[in-house]
């Protein structure tokens, strides 16, 4: 499977690649730290928003695609899908919010399922996450409640059939 560079105004899209681990550790702690906390107490961000083994998330980012969102060579923005459809994980920097990084992300991830015969993608969203999944097409499935070292966060099962 070949993605092409995709590019939208002055963002583009890049293959995840070693190097890009810490890159993609920042950008997921920042988000939820200085995003999702609008939506989550501090005991569940202070939960949520931990990387307990870097070697462990490299291999989690290295096991299936994964896409940054860079301005020039600075990484704003990842997403992934696994091999069954699921959107596991997308964060854009609190720097680059609202800017259509996510919608380039998403649209990266939509293509790629394409590609690979998948008729559906589905993630487990955030309460922050929801309405920008909606926006762009997908239905809640369920409410959800995980938990997470000990604190119970809530999430929704999204799912969106591709055309």
């Amino acid at each position: 499977m070949t993605i092409m560079p995709v590019s939208q105004d002055r963002f583009s899209i890049k293959p995840y690649e070693p190097s890009d681990v810490q890159a993609t550790i920042d950008i997921f702690l920042r988000a939820i730290r200085e995003v999702a906390s609008k939506d989550y107490s501090p005991a569940e961000i202070a939960a949520w928003a931990k990387v307990d083994d870097a070697e462990v998330w490299a291999q989690y980012r290295a096991s299936r695609p994964t896409w940054l969102a860079v301005v020039g060579a600075t990484p704003i923005g990842f997403a992934d899908l696994k091999s069954d459809g699921c959107l596991d994980m997308m964060f854009v920097s609190p720097d680059y919010q609202g800017k259509g990084v996510a919608s380039l992300l998403l649209a990266t991830v939509e293509r790629a399922a394409r590609e690979q015969g998948l008729q559906r993608i589905f993630t487990e969203a955030s309460l922050t996450a929801r309405p920008f999944f909606e926006r762009k097409g997908f239905v809640v499935v369920a409410a959800q409640r995980v938990e997470k070292r000990g604190q119970i966060l809530s999430n929704f099962l999204m799912e969106k059939v591709l055309a």
